[in-house]
């Protein structure tokens, strides 16, 4: 009687990859998730009988071993191995149309399929088959119940990141495109190069903090090269991208980090990773977010005696926004009431175990402020809880001594915000993180974490700050409220005229106060240009009154900056900077002082995108881009990035003058069913960036 044979096998793909929700992904192989069956026809040289050895062996990693865990060899109706089974499904004469299911615990990863018949081993063409994380799994611990989230926290390959300051909020579209071809085989690479165990890859915590720190070029040459010194000459500018797929392509052709990111990249990029093994991640963006390097849960921020902030001092930094992950999951390891969304940030900004990684964080821990819990819970809970204090800096006799003038305690960690589930909007999740100020809980909460985090008093303490006997400030770590001062002063600042390049800069500081009597009140105000990360960049001017307000009353001071005051720095840098604008207020009966700064960002003319609603598979659509420049300068250096449908496209133009129209076109041509966008930016030298995105229906 002849040997058993295979002559060929069938993948299914078509009918597997719908099942297992990964028909996007643009891939030859076999992509399915674990936990769940899909089947496999194998075509035998005869029909199989009882007495026949029929085995489906599938090996992970360099040397699969049985006795390693990274071996499976399943025989049909036999007892699982390692938790997958496999069962004969029917046999049809010299077919046999074969189920397997994985382990719904079993490591994600690239396995190589060959099937042993007898003593024959048939090796399939493109027999490596994609193993991902299944949240559509109960049993898997990144089960999510909820199908619009699944939809869009795993399946949305574009969406938002949030960046701004908390004074003026703004969406950058952002093309994650996780199932763009060679990404997948991107992820499997960095999974192999975490030199995460077998049994590590089995849990989401484990692989996504390897792939924090994979994410960022430090200590691993991971996939982005972070810079914020301003000087891109050699790589690409950080506002120049709009999506992670060019970078992930570049980082798996090359296997050298791509320069260069800021953290909005590294979190595009991460989210990529995440939702492309099959983790539901979302991308978080946390609103004067502390730079906390001591973990003392202060940030100082030191003044000279103009209001203007000085960069040399502090090691600490308040970033106008700054943006991380969450990914979802069950935590195995910690105790229980810590599952759900955990955050992970791959901005290289402190070490955590000797490398720049971080998380995952459960959020909740973060509310509760159980800050003792893995991975970086303290780091996370200083981003959106630490305290701001002020101090003015100021020569007495030759020497600098330093003068409280004001502490925030609800100032940090606002506005958290994430995309909405199936909308166009943002979300804000500040509520998941954190308690509402003032509350009972969120006393409990910080008093918890203080008692894990032993906060040094109160004295400045910045690079040489420490050296300097203090004032014998407040050691009272905690402040609950704002201090109340005897007058009731209060100071808000805003802008008067939109903040349009190329304009005067309009701005307002409204001092109020509510305490009856006459008060003298001395006004500082200052504005400068500074970077997200709270860098200062230029001084652009500074006001000093003294008023005069009688009982309940407010006084409003204009701040005016001509344009030639900034326009040269503007132009001049490659980051989107912000508008800064700083005020003291001093009364002078009371001793009360106050301090308040806010940010706020350029306004500019929108790109819109004409093209069709809906469009036929494989059928050409033109796109076009229409922009006017509605400001009074030239815009130097213009580019026009466009990006989805699988186009990555870059246009660059002639000076566009005041008034003048750009137009821009490009050919589509869909290759995938369902909704669908397209993301463009534009950019030039006095504006770095207006973006944009609009979704057409892929219809067949």
């Amino acid at each position: 009687m002849s040997d058993l044979k295979v002559t060929g096998i069938d993948f299914l793909k078509s009918q597997n990859t719908q099942q297992h929700h990964t028909d996007g992904y643009n891939i030859k192989n076999l992509v399915v998730r674990r936990g769940q069956p899909f089947q496999v026809q194998v075509s035998l040289n005869r029909e199989l009988r009882p007495a026949d050895k029929l085995s489906l062996r599938f090996g992970i990693g360099e040397n699969p071993m049985k006795n390693r865990g990274s071996l499976l060899s399943l025989k049909p109706e036999r007892e699982d191995f390692n938790g997958w089974k496999i069962s004969v499904v029917k046999k049809n004469g010299k077919e046999c149309l074969l189920s397997v299911t994985s382990s719904p615990n079993a490591p994600v990863g690239k396995y190589n399929l060959h099937v042993k018949t007898d003593t024959n081993i048939y090796k399939p063409e493109n027999g490596a088959i994609y193993l991902l994380f299944n949240p559509w799994c109960e049993d898997d611990v990144v089960y999510m119940a909820n199908e619009a989230q699944k939809k869009e926290y795993v399946l949305n390959d574009t969406g938002y990141i949030y960046v701004g300051s908390a004074y003026s909020i703004y969406d950058r579209p952002w093309n994650f495109g996780q199932f763009e071809e060679f990404i997948l085989d991107a992820c499997m690479y960095l999974l192999d190069k975490s030199k995460l165990s077998l049994n590590d890859r089995r849990d989401p915590a484990n692989v996504s903090r390897a792939m924090s720190a994979l994410v960022n070029a430090n200590d691993d040459n991971g996939v982005v090269l972070g810079n914020w010194s301003g000087n891109y000459i050699n790589g690409t500018s950080p506002m120049d991208w709009i999506g992670s797929v060019t970078i992930l392509q570049n980082y798996y052709k090359t296997k050298k980090p791509v320069r260069y990111g800021q953290c909005w990249v590294f979190a595009g990029v991460l989210n990529t990773v995440m939702r492309c093994l099959g983790v539901p991640s979302r991308c978080v963006s946390t609103f004067d977010a502390a730079h906390d390097t001591e973990e003392n849960l202060r940030v100082d921020i030191y003044l000279n005696e103009r209001g203007e902030k000085l960069n040399s001092l502090s090691f600490d930094s308040v970033w106008n926004f700054h943006v991380w992950n969450d990914v979802w999951m069950k935590r195995t390891d910690l105790p229980n009431g810590f599952d759900g969304w955990q955050a992970i940030d791959s901005t290289p900004q402190e070490q955590s175990q000797g490398r720049f990684q971080c998380g995952p964080c459960p959020v909740k821990a973060v509310r509760e402020g159980d800050v003792y819990l893995p991975y970086d819970s303290k780091f996370v809970y200083a981003e959106v809880n630490a305290d701001r204090v002020y101090w003015v800096v100021k020569k007495v006799n030759g020497k600098e001594k330093y003068f409280k003038v004001g502490t925030e305690t609800q100032a940090i960690g606002k506005n958290i915000s994430t995309k909405a589930v199936g909308q166009n909007r943002r979300e804000d999740i500040t509520q998941e993180y954190k308690y509402p100020e003032g509350s009972k809980e969120e006393r409990m909460s910080m008093q918890r974490a203080y008692s894990f985090i032993h906060p040094s008093g109160l004295m400045p303490r910045s690079g040489y700050a420490s050296t300097i006997q203090t004032l014998g400030g407040n050691t009272q770590p905690l402040v609950l409220k704002e201090p109340v001062t005897k007058t009731g002063l209060q100071l808000e600042i805003s802008n008067t005229e939109a903040l349009y390049p190329g304009n005067p800069l309009e701005m307002a500081i409204t001092v109020k106060i509510s305490a009856p009597g006459n008060w003298t009140v001395d006004l500082t105000g200052s504005c400068q240009l500074q970077y997200y990360t709270g860098k200062v960049k230029a001084n652009l001017g500074t006001i000093k009154e003294t008023i005069n307000l009688e009982g309940t009353s407010e006084m409003q001071m204009p701040l005016k900056i001509a344009p030639d005051a900034y326009m040269k720095t503007l132009s001049s840098v490659e980051d989107e900077v912000l508008i800064l604008v700083t005020a003291i207020a001093e009364v002078k009966e009371t001793n009360d002082k106050l301090t308040k700064e806010t940010s706020m960002r350029f306004e500019y003319p929108p790109i819109t995108i004409q093209m069709p609603e809906k469009a036929k598979l494989y059928n050409d659509f033109t796109c076009a881009f229409i922009f006017k420049n509605k400001l009074n300068v030239i815009l130097e250096n213009c580019k026009l990035l466009v990006e989805g449908l699988g186009i990555f496209k870059m246009t660059t133009f002639e000076d566009i003058m005041p008034g003048r129209i750009m137009k821009s076109e490009i050919i589509c041509t869909p290759t995938r069913l369902g909704e669908k966008k397209i993301v463009a930016k534009l950019i030039s030298n006095q504006i770095k960036g207006i973006s944009t995105e609009k979704a057409i229906t892929i219809t067949e």
